[in-house]
């Protein structure tokens, strides 16, 4: 009995030893990860845009979902997020003539200049 006692005790501060080791390189990897993760540059988040299915009058309300606006947003801001929209979907660019007349229809909504007609397709 005294032999395993004897062992048992001399290991203790070993074990002891070794977890400290091993949390303190845990420790300093942790902080070289949480580093190289704050470093990295910022990638633009994905929006998910308006998918379509128009509808043959256009409201205030699709209009806002096409332009990724709320319907209460100001004159300014609808004017950028038109912009923002267009330029990502305009016809020289490889974009839809329908889709450009769509969002250029939608901004005429929220800005309270459409059309008494529908659309021109």
């Amino acid at each position: 009995m005294r032999i395993t006692k004897k062992i048992s005790d001399g290991t203790s501060p070993l074990i002891a030893g070794l977890a400290i080791a091993a949390a303190a390189y845990a420790g300093k990897y942790g902080v070289q990860a949480w580093q190289a993760f704050k470093a990295r540059p910022s990638t633009a988040r994905m929006r998910k845009f308006y998918e379509g299915g128009f509808q043959p009058q256009m409201t205030r309300r699709e209009a806002a979902l096409i332009l990724g606006v709320r319907e209460s947003t100001p004159i300014d801001k609808v004017r950028e997020a038109h912009r923002r929209v267009m330029v990502a979907n305009h016809p020289d660019a490889g974009g839809s003539h329908y889709v450009a007349s769509k969002i250029n229809e939608a901004k005429e909504v929220l800005l309270g200049k459409s059309k008494s007609s529908d659309s021109a397709f």
